[in-house]
């Protein structure tokens, strides 16, 4: 009991921070991952600083070149589960939980449907290379319960004929699951989940340095710790966010359907006429 409820008293702290952080962040973070994805399109992956929370190693890096640049660029605030080893039927789990996401999200390759069933916009004046659509509604119930029916996002693109052209979902879980818990509901010996760390708030007179060339505060920002954060006057979040992960039932492997690379489409015709 007393486990529950400093979990529930740090989902409630996390809540009222994403709030905060989405409303006057979630915009320029958005708009510097897209410009620093279309300026450094073969970022390295052997320079991803490592990647540690709450005595958690970061796993394996050896199979992470697909993580697209505007996630690579967020390396130095993000916790991967590490890969586990597959056991007899994870595969067939993790199949059938994407068989159920194609078909509950059908409808809604009309955004109309979407946004008639509580789903919201993020950030939709702003040019992005991928849209969310979130539930709060569904948000705060992933943090009880896995249903591969009601995804806490629905990821569209904008492309040429279309101007929201769904190919994905964004499931989360409680901040302080497990890896034991993120595996019963998406085996990690097939997918992994992340979850955005270790976040130095710029203070209000610095936070243009969100949008520099080289910042300090951020998704993007050199600092990491939270003595360097308070030295240069920010305010410091060891995580934000949910643990999340994205799934693309479109794509034709399990590869790809987990893919870690948002700056892509996602729907094999029209990664083929990107090219």
């Amino acid at each position: 009991m007393i486990l529950s409820s400093q979990r529930s008293e740090r989902r409630v702290w996390r809540r009222g921070v994403c709030r905060l952080l989405v409303i006057s962040l979630a915009a320029g973070m958005l708009a510097v991952a897209a410009a620093r994805a279309q300026q450094k399109p073969d970022h390295s992956m052997g320079d991803m600083p490592g990647m540690d929370m709450n005595g958690k190693g970061m796993g394996d890096m050896h199979d992470m070149g697909d993580m697209g640049p505007s996630m690579a660029a967020m390396a130095g605030h993000m916790y991967m589960t590490p890969m586990w080893p597959e056991k007899p039927g994870d595969r067939e789990k993790a199949e059938a939980i994407v068989a159920q996401v194609k078909a509950s999200i059908e409808r809604y390759k009309d955004y109309k449907k979407a946004l008639a069933d509580g789903y919201v916009i993020a950030n939709p004046k702003l040019e992005q290379p991928q849209y969310h659509f979130n539930n709060p509604a569904h948000i705060k119930a992933a943090d009880e319960a896995f249903d591969p029916t009601k995804p806490s996002s629905l990821l569209y693109r904008h492309t040429p004929t279309q101007q929201y052209k769904l190919e994905g979902v964004m499931f989360t879980d409680d901040p302080d699951a497990t890896l034991e818990e993120l595996n019963a509901r998406i085996p990690l010996s097939i997918a992994r989940w992340h979850e955005h760390i270790k976040f130095c708030a710029a203070p209000a007179d610095k936070v243009q340095d969100y949008h520099g060339e080289h910042p300090k505060f951020g998704m993007f920002g050199s600092i990491t710790t939270a003595e360097a954060c308070k030295a240069a006057g920010g305010t410091f979040y060891p995580t934000i966010f949910n643990f999340m992960i994205h799934v693309f039932p479109y794509e034709e492997n399990l590869k790809d359907v987990f893919s870690m690379n948002d700056d892509i489409p996602h729907n094999p015709k029209d990664r083929l006429m990107a090219h």
